[in-house]
Order: structure tokens, then sequence, then C-alpha cells
């Protein structure tokens, strides 16, 4: 049994984005462990049948996180049955977006919705009973994509660069109360997400594998780490590239597709 559960009850972990990619992933590792999971996700057909699949009793929350009273009440009914250890804000939307495009501006709004909005909305409803308990982990999904603007993904960019600083805030705000905030900046993994992309993905993880790296770094408390290692040491050496030298190396980087269902 996980050190983040009390030997007496098993682990609780409340998760978003759990319906596919590394939700799910994440989803089918914890469940395997003997955890109790809230599942939270907007395909309510799939995150049904995913609970079906996982051994054990798994509420299921069909919600958008956009919504922050679906939340609160989502919260309020996984706390009901006890305070969870782990809190994974994964909920996410990637799609690509030009400054020039009118279109693609709402799809900016729905992105600073979900990705920045929607993960410290999952976060507060569960604050105040952990901190009352003195423990528990509060983890971000965020992204190298965040590390520096990238063309044709100026919408995701900027919300990813948005949750690693808000992650940052939030970890200096609750300092001393017990709970740890894990930022967790995935590389490319084998994902519905960076199936669409049409370019090279050099060190692409599979979903499960991604997993068992993310629980780790959730196990260990670890404030920030990018998954896999090696997209660590790419984003060091893209935080040090002069802007020149950065601008010219990807004006011609692979773009994601526009117009994705949102």
């Amino acid at each position: 049994m996980s050190a983040l559960a009390s030997t007496e009850t098993e682990m609780r972990c409340f998760l978003t984005g759990a319906s596919s990619g590394i939700g799910e992933a994440l989803a089918r590792h914890y469940a395997a462990t003997g955890a109790t999971l809230g599942l939270a996700a907007r395909r309510r057909q799939k995150l049904e049948a995913l609970a079906a699949e996982l051994p054990g009793n798994h509420p299921c929350y069909p919600l958008d996180v956009a919504d922050a009273e679906a939340m609160r009440a989502a919260a309020a009914d996984f706390l009901a049955g006890g305070v969870p250890d782990i809190v994974i804000a994964n909920a996410g939307i990637s799609v690509g977006t030009l400054a020039h495009e009118a279109d693609d501006m709402a799809a900016l709004r729905r992105v600073f919705d979900t990705n920045v909005a929607g993960m410290a909305q999952t976060f507060q409803p569960f604050i105040a009973a952990m901190k009352a308990r003195g423990s528990g982990r509060l983890v971000g999904i965020a992204s190298v994509a965040g590390i520096r603007g990238l063309p044709g993904a100026g919408a995701y960019s900027a919300s990813k660069a948005a949750t690693i600083a808000y992650l940052e805030a939030l970890r200096v705000e609750l300092r001393g109360s017990g709970i740890k905030v894990v930022t967790i900046a995935p590389g490319y993994i084998a994902t519905p997400m960076t199936a669409v992309n049409r370019y090279p993905m050099p060190f692409l993880l599979p979903a499960d594998e991604a997993a068992r790296r993310f629980a780790r770094a959730i196990e260990r408390g670890t404030s920030y780490t990018v998954i896999p290692w090696q997209m660590g040491v790419v984003a060091k050496l893209m935080r040090l590239l002069p802007n020149p030298v950065f601008d010219r190396l990807f004006a011609r980087a692979g773009r994601k597709p526009r117009g994705l269902d949102l």
C-alpha cells in the first residue's frame, strides 16, 4: 500500500480527464493498487465503461471542469466518502490556433477555461478538507509546451505556461499545510491527443508507462518534473536558447491541426 494512504483505509484519488489518454492510464494504474477513484470527464459513456472495467467501485462524475458549480458538487459527493489522498487535475484540451484567425479566438478561450480555470476549479473544493487533515497531494498535469511559446499552438502553450505558474504559486501558498503540490510536465505521450500530430514526436512514451512514472513522482511529492527525463533535458535547452536562435529553429516546426472538436 502506498505511503500516501493510511494503513487502515484505502487510498482515495479524484481524477479529471479520466475517460481517455493519460487520465485513463492513471485510473487503471491506481485502481490496480486498490485505490478508490473519483472519475471525472465529459464523456459519460466512456467514463462509465472504464469504471465497469476497473477492479473496485468508483463513482463517476460526467462533467466539464470549466463548470465550477459541477466541480463543487462532484467534490462534495466524493468528500462524503472521505478526504482524498490525491487530486489530479489532468483534464486538458490541445488544439492548433493561429493569431490571425478570428474563429480561433473561441478556441483560445475554451482552452484557457479548461486547462487553467478548470485546474483551479478542480483543486479548490478539496483544499480546506486536505488542510484540516494536514496531508495530501494536488497534482497538476502541465506540459513541456509551456516552457516556450510554440508556433501554431499559442493557446495551448500559453495555457500550460499559466498552469506551471499557477501550480508554483499554489505550492508556496500551501507550504507548511502538509499538502504537497506536484507539477508534472509531460513530453510526448501516446494518446488520442497526440495521435493527430503530423510531425515527429521524440521520446514518445506509451500511456501506461507514463502513468507509472507519474505515480512515482506523485508518491515522492516531487515539486516539478518533466517526463520522460529526455524531454526534461530538451526543455532546459529550450529555456537557454537566445530568442533569435529559438525563433529560427522553431519558425518551421510542425504544427497541431486547427479546428478539432473541443
